[in-house]
């Protein structure tokens, strides 16, 4: 129950009812500079083998193997220069044997050539050449299909594309994919005290962190984020806000308005289109969640860390879903625990922390509202419910803020 004897929700069943709510987005195809971090939603097949041609891996003479055998210092080989090849040129006449082509790094292998001997074992000559070190059979030539071959799969659905798979995709001349598009997420704050960044401040106003910190955190999990300016604690206005905004997203996160005031009103406004209760955590505790016209909103608590936490556990997951990634929720991995503290029992606790090579460090105090506590954190001490004290040197769970997963 909660502190007010209201049922609570357990954190993972309130993770399983969101992410059953949403889906992977429909996919489009974008040209590959658009598609760094971004999910390939199909397999992508070679249409061309790589290199698509027989090609010299040095800069040299092509030639007949056979040719220079036996070619030493002492006694090299001479062969007549009959031409040249570069990269981008075609290469079409055949090569006689008993003589040379002078050919580029990268440019196509006359038909006959068996090796590419490299400037280093010739003399360089220009109108004859002398050998002074015999090739084998092959040698310095990169055959057609070496690299790839045609009907190879390149990218498997699913996989998340990095710079090494654009490369790939656009050697074998793929200019496009299809993928999982960015989400496009849009930030609303509530509470009529908010006001701009770097704008003045009156009695009782503050400025609003929360569109900033959970808008990066939005562009941080590969979203596109849109921030809304603060709205007042007016239900109707926060409608129009919201019916205004609702067909340009994806997703729609708010921060405030949802605990048991008499101002809060997100939760007035929207009591009866999506759930909203008492999840069995600290910090984060007020939270809630549904669809308005089938665009998943998240409706996070007002202070700053709560709204911080509430996305990477809840919002970040749904937004991996929607970019067809395979892993939703943070990974845990273990380490030592600095010092001790007390955690409630029947509520995960999350602890912001410093971690560092197996150690984490609890940082300042549990108030939600410390935002220099939360920005000296790159890590969460997770404490389990049944956990009602921690002892410095305890092997604790931690999730990694920054790391990718």
């Amino acid at each position: 129950m909660g502190d007010h004897g209201r049922p609570t929700t357990p954190v993972d069943a309130h993770l399983a009812r969101i992410v059953d709510a949403v889906q992977p987005l429909a996919p489009a195809v974008l040209p590959l500079s658009e598609a760094l971090g971004l999910v390939a939603a199909a397999d992508v097949v070679a249409r061309l083998p790589l290199p698509a041609f027989d090609n010299s891996g040095m800069d040299g003479y092509a030639v007949h193997q056979r040719d220079c055998v036996g070619a030493t210092a002492e006694s090299p080989v001479h062969l007549p220069v009959v031409g040249g090849i570069g990269a981008g040129a075609a290469a079409t006449e055949e090569l006689a044997p008993g003589t040379a082509v002078k050919i580029m790094t990268g440019a196509p292998v006359p038909p006959g050539a068996t090796a590419v001997v490299p400037y280093e074992w010739t003399d360089r000559g220009a109108h004859e050449v002398q050998v002074n070190q015999p090739p084998v059979p092959g040698q310095h030539i990169r055959r057609a299909g070496d690299d790839v071959e045609e009907g190879d799969l390149l990218v498997s659905a699913g996989t998340v594309l990095g710079p090494r798979h654009l490369g790939l995709l656009a050697g074998a001349g793929e200019g496009r994919v299809s993928v999982r598009p960015r989400p496009r997420v849009v930030i609303v704050s509530t509470g009529s005290e908010l006001r701009e960044p770097g704008q003045p401040l009156g009695p009782g106003q503050i400025h609003d962190a929360n569109s900033t910190l959970l808008a990066s955190s939005a562009r941080a999990a590969g979203a596109s984020a849109f921030r809304v300016g603060s709205v007042s604690d007016d239900p109707g206005t926060f409608l129009e806000t919201l019916q205004d905004q609702i067909s340009r997203a994806d997703v729609i996160v708010t921060s405030g308005g949802v605990s048991q005031g008499d101002f809060d009103v997100v939760k007035a406004a929207l009591k009866d289109r999506l759930w909203f209760g008492d999840v069995a955590m600290q910090p984060g505790k007020p939270q809630g969640f549904g669809t308005v016209d089938g665009v998943p909103v998240f409706t996070l608590p007002g202070n700053p860390v709560s709204a911080y936490l509430s996305f990477q556990l809840f919002v970040v997951p749904a937004l991996r879903k929607l970019q067809g990634r395979s892993r939703l929720v943070h990974p845990l991995r273990e380490a030592r625990c600095s010092k001790g503290f007390g955690s409630p029992v029947g509520k995960r606790q999350f602890v912001r922390a410093a971690y560092d090579a197996g150690l984490a460090a609890p940082v300042g105090g549990h108030g939600s509202h410390l935002l220099g506590d939360l920005a000296a954190a790159n890590a969460l001490i997770v404490v389990p419910e049944e956990t009602a004290e921690v002892s410095a040197g305890d092997t604790v769970q931690v999730l990694l803020l920054d790391e990718e997963y």
